[in-house]
């Protein structure tokens, strides 16, 4: 691989030739060696990324979680970059990568990145999606919590830092993709809330719905991505609503 850090870049995919190669080739640029773990896709996505220099395995697909640390564990490196298939590092990005190598690397067990989100082609400028710290550059022994939907990192007993790398995240392809794949997760989230016996109360869902407005739009200056950031954010004041609908459904 082109990149010579102790880095091993991982990514897990079901059927995303049409953006796969920006991710390999980001990371292959800084990273030892990428791992791409593919779920059965039906498209090109597998040929795609070996083609950009990526080691293509294969899993069967049973959650999140328990996929990105099955690719976690085939890295070689002491220090794993997990990336979704959607997300790129840009090259000012790799060159900050190398500088924190090179400098303060050993200083934390867990760097966060700054995820800044594009939204059908308009790249955020406020809000919390302009500058969302993820944890994405950590230790290769490190394992991600087991959860249906929104999984994490388990970050207990390490020490953690937050850096100026930004990562790059296409979200969406076009809007029904996106409103579908926030529904989704609504889902998954509604029914393991309901799981652990979690009740929602009338109004709970219009109340988050607004309160994420707030938080994101006069607050944290969304404002500034005109229409195109208005799209977006209703978008998730629709998803705040839709859990806390199903999870009341759920409990009737």
């Amino acid at each position: 691989m082109p990149g010579s850090l102790p880095l091993s870049g991982v990514v897990i995919t079901f059927n995303e030739a049409d953006r796969i190669a920006r991710c390999v080739h980001s990371l292959a640029a800084v990273c030892h060696e990428v791992i791409v773990l593919d779920s059965g896709s039906t498209d090109a996505t597998v040929s795609i990324a070996a083609a950009a220099g990526a080691r293509a395995e294969h899993r069967a697909w049973d959650g999140f979680a328990t996929q990105k640390n099955a690719v976690i564990a085939l890295a070689t490196q002491p220090w794993v970059m997990l990336l979704d298939a959607d997300e790129w590092l840009e090259p000012e990005a790799q060159v900050e990568l190398r500088a924190l190598f090179s400098s303060r690397i050993e200083e934390a067990d867990v760097w966060q990145l700054q995820r800044r989100t594009h939204y059908l082609g308009h790249a955020m400028r406020g809000g919390s999606f302009a500058r969302e710290p993820v944890e994405r550059l950590f230790r290769a022994h490190l394992r991600h919590a087991i959860r249906p939907v929104h999984e994490y990192l388990d970050v207990a007993g390490t020490r953690q830092a937050l850096s100026s790398i930004r990562l790059e995240h296409d979200t969406a392809r076009n809007p029904a993709e996106y409103r579908s794949k926030l529904a989704r997760y609504a889902r998954l989230w509604a029914e393991e809330q309901a799981a652990r016996g979690r009740r929602a109360t009338p109004g709970r869902g219009v109340l988050a719905a607004i309160a994420y407005a707030v938080k994101n739009l006069v607050v944290r200056g969304g404002f500034v991505d005109g229409v195109p950031g208005l799209r977006f954010h209703w978008e998730h004041m629709r998803y705040a609503h839709l859990k806390y609908t199903l999870l009341r459904s759920m409990a009737r």
